[in-house]
């Protein structure tokens, strides 16, 4: 037994008040960024207007598969940031100075800044995110495409 009781109240050794504070933190899913160096962010209403303004621009969405067929943004390319390859991000876009927009699920979502991130690593330098993502998309009921 961890605990001793002393009249009304239960001591805890040292070890296991330190744990209580890592495992509330580790439940609670993290923020994204609130910014990344070069990259420009937009609220769901700039992206339909990037979107309508440039038709050619790559789309990509950075959630799971799963997700992805559930619902996205027209004309989005589900690429995954954990899978994510050079070669996938070249097949999308392979003019390194053409806007790109990124996207996930949202704010407590870190997929599509890992891959801005990435992709930053492989020269590209014209990145813009969606950092509402698809939480704010659907929330404002905006069209989405199944699969």
């Amino acid at each position: 037994m961890f605990a001793r009781v002393f009249g009304n109240y239960v001591v805890l050794p040292i070890f296991l008040t330190l744990l209580v504070p890592l495992v509330v933190s580790a439940d609670g899913k993290p923020f994204a960024p609130e910014s990344i160096d070069g990259v420009v962010i937009v609220t769901a209403e700039e992206a339909i207007e990037l979107i309508l303004d440039n038709p050619d621009m790559p789309i990509i969405d950075s959630r799971k598969k799963t997700e992805y067929v559930k619902g996205h943004i027209e004309g989005a390319v589900s690429l995954l940031d954990t899978e994510m390859t050079e070669q996938d991000i070249k097949a999308v876009a392979a003019d390194k100075e053409a806007a790109i927009l990124f996207y996930c699920n949202g704010v407590r979502c870190l997929r599509s800044s890992n891959a801005i991130v990435k992709v930053q690593g492989w020269g590209y330098s014209n990145l813009i995110w969606f950092r509402g993502g698809w939480k704010e998309w659907s929330e404002k009921r905006l069209p989405v495409v199944t699969q």
